[in-house]
């Protein structure tokens, strides 16, 4: 079963390099699995609330609420009984006066030890199992931030800030590619009611792709009626999120963030709560309780579809259904940790999956102390 799944994500991740230069729908998908366990319980919904080094991949403009020190955040997560690996390392630093802030985020998806067998079967028709190597399917991501505050009053702060990502994907040494990408976005913050904004791959984010093979491997793909790819090209489209969110004082020592964002896409229809011939849109409803500011409770629902129904064999009966999160986080100090129990599939067809993250401010001892 795990070599089932290893062929399944392997697929995924070869088919769409296999095609010819053009706009698709769900290029670098690795990219919009989030960042942190806050963020994933919360249902992905970030945009207008982030404030820490994750906001770096959520909303640069948040990483101004990064302040006086070092903000790092850290993340790994297993996904199909482990075989593909999800990881996210953050940074984000202050400076002059907290008015700027300088990000760097990197982030990992990966299935490693695949079998090759494209050399299985020696020329003589004869089967060696000494030939099978093992490679990885590995999609990297570099995200250099930038954020300012451009508006400061004792009510209302405006921030901006933008990244600039490098993205590097790699077929064991059959196929890599290099891409190039520009988001930006923008954070409003009032006493109790948040505002955000973010437009990713505004320069229509890209991947050129190159492929090596050896003649031996060319031979097996030829005789095995595959095509054998020369030079490629993917684009993907500018997609824009927005969101709000609002504190609720429940009581002095508890109270309640509730915020909703919509992703905008502008690719065509896709199976979302609107789908129009050029735009989509898909929302995110997160909460959290925060108890003290110490203790976190966080839930929420996104990636809202509608499928037929299960049972229903005449394929004419479809229902809503919906992907559900909850979590937990503690603080201790400086020091964030941060749970997640996140579902991959829906309510009625569930794959779980826990998340663990980490989040700490840098301190001198002295401060710690």
């Amino acid at each position: 079963m795990r070599f089932y799944y290893k062929i399944c994500l392997v697929i995924l991740v070869i088919l769409p390099i296999s095609l010819f230069a053009q706009f698709r729908k769900y290029s670098n998908e690795f990219l919009n699995i989030g960042a942190g366990a806050r963020g994933l319980a919360m249902g992905g919904a970030q945009v207008a609330s982030t404030q820490d080094a994750t906001a770096g991949y959520w909303n640069p403009a948040g990483l101004t609420g990064v302040k006086d020190h070092p903000n790092v955040g850290l993340m790994h997560a297993e996904y199909f009984s482990g075989i593909a690996k999800y990881d996210y390392l953050g940074a984000a630093l202050p400076i002059q006066d907290n008015k700027r802030t300088l990000g760097i985020s990197v982030l990992r998806f990966a299935v490693d030890e695949i079998p090759n067998t494209l050399n299985l079967v020696e020329p003589d028709g004869s089967i060696n199992y000494d030939n099978i190597k093992t490679f990885s399917v590995a999609d990297w991501a570099v995200l250099l931030s930038f954020a300012q505050k451009i508006r400061e009053t004792e009510n209302k702060t405006i921030s901006f800030g933008i990244n600039a990502k490098v993205i590097y994907r790699k077929v064991g040494s059959f196929a890599r590619a290099w891409g190039f990408g520009l988001d930006a976005g923008l954070q409003m913050r009032g006493k109790k009611g948040y505002w955000g904004i973010v437009a990713k791959d505004i320069t229509t984010t890209f991947n050129a792709w190159s492929f090596s093979f050896s003649d031996r491997e060319k031979e097996v793909l030829y005789l095995t009626k595959n095509d054998i790819p020369v030079k490629s090209t993917e684009l993907t489209t500018p997609r824009l999120t927005l969101g709000g969110g609002y504190d609720i004082g429940i009581s002095k020592s508890l109270n309640l963030l509730i915020e909703a964002n919509l992703d905008v896409t502008f690719d065509g229809e896709r199976n979302t709560v609107y789908s129009g011939k050029t735009i989509s849109i898909d929302p995110h409803i997160g909460f959290e309780a925060n108890l003290k500011d110490v203790f976190f409770v966080r839930a929420g629902i996104h990636n809202f579809q509608r499928v037929f129904e299960d049972g229903d064999s005449t394929n004419q009966k479809k229902v809503w259904i919906y992907q559900p999160s909850a979590g937990a986080g503690f603080k201790i100090k400086n020091i964030m940790i941060d749970y997640a129990f996140t579902n991959l599939a829906n309510q009625s067809n569930p794959l779980y999956t826990h998340i663990f993250s980490l989040r700490f401010n840098i301190v001198g001892k002295k401060e710690s102390e």
